[in-house]
């Protein structure tokens, strides 16, 4: 699913248990934070069972589910979300996963405890680690014990396995366990020491139970919001909650790139056969004043400041069904224009098609979003947590405007647009604030009609 991405929630089985699946046929869906994906099988065979049901999150190189193959012989290698055994081994492989779930149970049991509230711990824990503790019973004077190996001695995800692994171990040693029955040892890839003493309880994410509204006059249409409408709501009240909204505001002149784009675009689509539209302009643009501005692409954990190597841009864009998605542009200062046009129109067209991959949105260091698609001259958009920074870019208008020259001022129409900067008051002050969203305009102002593409 891509290195930067750690689990995922299953929304929906395509197939269900002694159904008969083909090689690389849709056996489920699921989602990340803002990306809908199918699963398919990489074997045939039938669905023999489902280690997880809907609503679970799982994490990246779990088992979901088994896979029984024809021929008799034991697949032994396991596809990266379902594991493929024969017939043979399928009850030897029932064994063991209820050997395993009686253990699970064993160790759970005592876990079981009041909520802890790992926000107010002097030290800080990722929402990974907070949500594995939580899931876990880890109370906070055990997790603040824990001796963490990332940056800075924070407790990492493995960290906390390796804990919640040599916890498990040591009451089992020491007081009577449940004797397990001894299973013959199939030829099937089980899953790893981590995953086979971890204590489990119940993946499924907390929903509460509110009632829907009712029309009072019985006309009005009651729509509930789907999946991803919840998890943007819940992002932006986060966001606002997070961060101290500041905006900076600035008309620039970009008559230039107008003309240049006049210019250029049909030799462009004829050459590259595809459209050159402002985007990637003013994304080329925006990545070079970051390397002006470091400090600009940063983020915030906890009392500390993270400078980023890498300069990764978030291109906002609108779906079809009015939801929004931020497909992230890799490295965006290492590419030409043309890289940057071909970037913006492939991470475009696969977000209108629903074809963006997990990977896809992770990872972004600074945002940019053009309001200005939609008729909008400026806006006040909200940050992109944990970034601290997003550029609004506003619909370019025909305007009569004072043209300096040697000769002297005189009035003329000039193609101009604002950029609307918002940015987090908490570490960016107005002055670097500011002075980011000027050096945009400069090089916008500047940008070179001579230039090829």
């Amino acid at each position: 699913m891509g290195e930067s991405v750690a689990e995922a929630t299953i929304t929906n089985w395509l197939k269900e248990v002694g159904d008969r699946i083909e090689v690389d046929e849709a056996v489920l869906e699921i989602a990340t934070d803002k990306v809908d994906s199918e699963i398919p099988s990489e074997v045939s065979g039938v669905l023999v069972e489902k280690l997880f049901q809907k609503d679970d999150l799982v994490q990246v190189g779990q088992t979901l589910g088994i896979i029984e193959t024809e021929g008799g012989a034991a697949v032994a290698q396991a596809a990266p979300v379902v594991v493929e055994v024969s017939a043979p081994v399928a009850p030897a492989v029932e064994a063991v996963a209820k050997t395993v779930e009686n253990a699970r149970e064993f160790v759970a049991a005592p876990a079981a405890s009041q909520p802890q509230d790992y926000t107010h711990s002097e030290k800080f824990f990722s929402p990974l680690v907070r949500n594995i503790a939580k899931e876990e019973g880890i109370s906070v004077a055990e997790l603040e014990s824990i001796s963490g190996t990332g940056n800075e001695g924070r407790v990492t995800k493995n960290d906390l396995l390796d804990y919640i692994k040599n916890k498990v171990n040591a009451p089992v040693a020491a007081a009577p366990a449940p004797v397990a029955p001894e299973v013959p040892q199939p030829t099937v890839v089980a899953p790893s020491p981590v995953e086979a003493v971890q204590p489990t309880t119940d993946n499924r994410q907390p929903t509460t139970t509110k009632a829907a509204p009712v029309s009072v006059n019985g006309q009005d249409e009651i729509v509930e919001m789907d999946r991803m409408r919840k998890l943007i709501a819940g992002y932006m009240v986060q966001s606002v909650q997070t961060s101290a909204h500041v905006q900076s505001f600035i008309e620039v002149d970009v008559t230039a790139i107008w003309d240049w784009r006049e210019k250029n675009k049909n030799a462009f689509e004829k050459r590259e056969g595809e459209k050159l539209t402002f985007t990637p302009i003013f994304m080329e643009i925006v990545a070079k004043a970051l390397k002006d501005f470091p400090m600009m692409n940063i983020s915030v954990d906890g009392d500390y400041i993270v400078k980023k190597k890498n300069i990764n841009l978030g291109m906002a864009a609108a779906l079809p069904n009015g939801n929004l998605i931020v497909p992230v542009i890799k490295n965006a200062d290492q590419l030409n224009l043309l890289g940057m046009a071909k970037a913006v129109n492939d991470l475009g067209n696969r977000a209108k098609a629903g074809k963006l991959k997990p990977d896809d949105t992770q990872g972004g260091t600074y945002t940019v979003t053009n309001v200005g698609t939609f008729g909008s001259v400026f806006g006040t958009p909200i940050i992109n947590q944990p970034q601290v920074g997003i550029l609004a870019l506003g619909a370019i208008r025909k305007v009569p405007a004072v043209i300096e020259t040697p000769e002297g001022d005189f009035i003329g129409i000039r193609k101009k647009m604002f950029l609307s900067h918002s940015y987090d008051h908490r570490v960016v002050d107005g002055a670097l604030g500011g002075s980011f969203v000027k050096r945009v305009a400069e090089y916008m102002e500047a940008f070179d009609e001579n230039r090829s593409f």
